[in-house]
């Protein structure tokens, strides 16, 4: 764990966090890091946890925070020393292994056809070009959105949706003011929004099981008209089996990086505007070392040419959204986080 000493502000961790996200991790180290700092004006401390997406999911990441947190937990049990497997033990289990392949091409096959579904309509059509993707550099810039969660949730549950779809909305109507602003008009904006394949998971089965679904919203109207519209077209989008798209994307992205192409795919793909990620996290205030947790704030970025991405997090009664931006090519982020507050509670 690295700690750094020096005092900061609230403004100045969001840098220090922004940097430590953005920084490749050492290819021989584990692809985790955590770094302590101490010294935040007000007497306050703060920790950053980085895991690589191969490492876990977002669910994977709560598992791994809810290990470290004040509470009990559940034992680890001791490794049992066994002897090394015969060739015939092996060649035995490689048999099995290979029956269950075929037990499973069914379920596999099936899996497929739900993946080509989900991808299918938003893959037909491409992202309109707007200012939303341009090449990005190395340097992003972290700001947290906070609102009340009981608010959100009773605006979301009156019109028939949930949290996510009432975020969705709130994203793509201030993602619609900052165009405009900008002197574009998107009447449609395609998102990619993760869905897990679990619904929970232990800090001891971590691994990453989530796919994407990109779906075309709404941008203009009347909010609580674009929250109806995008609750029906979310459900209807759920009607897939939960992140089934992985069956397609992962050997897609591995052949990609194979031919040495994956990085020229990221920086210029033509099918989403932005990520918007959402989880449920503690509902009650957790510790750390007798220390009450103040906050949580996600911290996911996105690469390639998506200039700024979403990732939302329920914590004690609260909402945090962070909104990671390319610090050149979203200067205005500023009027996009005015514009989210205002949208996320329905004015």
């Amino acid at each position: 764990m690295l700690s750094l000493q020096a005092e900061t502000d609230e403004a100045g961790l969001l840098d220090i966090a922004a940097s430590l996200v953005t920084t490749p991790l050492p290819d021989d180290r584990p692809l985790w890091a955590a770094t302590f700092v101490p010294a935040i004006t007000g007497g306050r401390a703060a920790l950053v946890l980085v895991m690589h997406h191969v490492v876990g999911d977002g669910l994977a990441g709560l598992a791994v925070l809810g290990g470290l947190v004040d509470g009990p937990h559940a034992p680890v049990p001791a490794a049992v020393s066994r002897p090394l497997p015969t060739r015939a033990l092996l060649a035995v289990d490689a048999l099995v292994d290979r029956l269950g392949s075929l037990r499973r091409m069914p379920k596999a096959l099936g899996r497929l056809f739900a993946a080509t579904g989900e991808l299918g309509p938003s893959l037909a059509h491409r992202a309109q070009p707007c200012t939303l993707n341009r090449p990005t550099g190395p340097y992003r810039s972290l700001r947290p959105i906070v609102v009340d969660l009981s608010l959100v949730r009773e605006l979301a549950h009156k019109n028939g949706a949930t949290v996510n779809d009432l975020l969705l909305t709130a994203v793509t109507g201030a993602l619609h003011q900052l165009l405009t602003e900008r002197g574009e008009r998107l009447d449609t904006l395609v998102i990619s929004v993760p869905f897990a394949s679990r619904t929970h998971t232990e800090s001891d089965e971590l691994g990453n099981r989530s796919g994407v679904i990109p779906v075309g919203l709404p941008t203009a109207g009347e909010f609580s008209d674009r929250l109806t519209a995008i609750a029906a077209i979310m459900r209807a989008a759920k009607e897939h089996e939960p992140g089934a798209s992985t069956a397609v994307l992962a050997p897609v992205f591995r052949l990609l990086d194979r031919l040495g192409l994956y990085q020229y795919f990221i920086d210029h793909q033509p099918f989403v505007h932005t990520f918007v990620s959402d989880l449920r996290g503690p509902a009650a205030p957790i510790g750390l070392l007798g220390c009450r947790m103040l906050d949580v704030v996600p911290l996911s970025v996105a690469t390639g040419n998506v200039t700024v991405s979403f990732t939302a997090l329920s914590y004690n009664h609260r909402l945090v959204v962070a909104v990671a931006s390319d610090t050149k090519t979203c200067p205005d982020v500023d009027r996009l986080c005015d514009a989210l507050q205002s949208q996320l509670t329905g004015c």
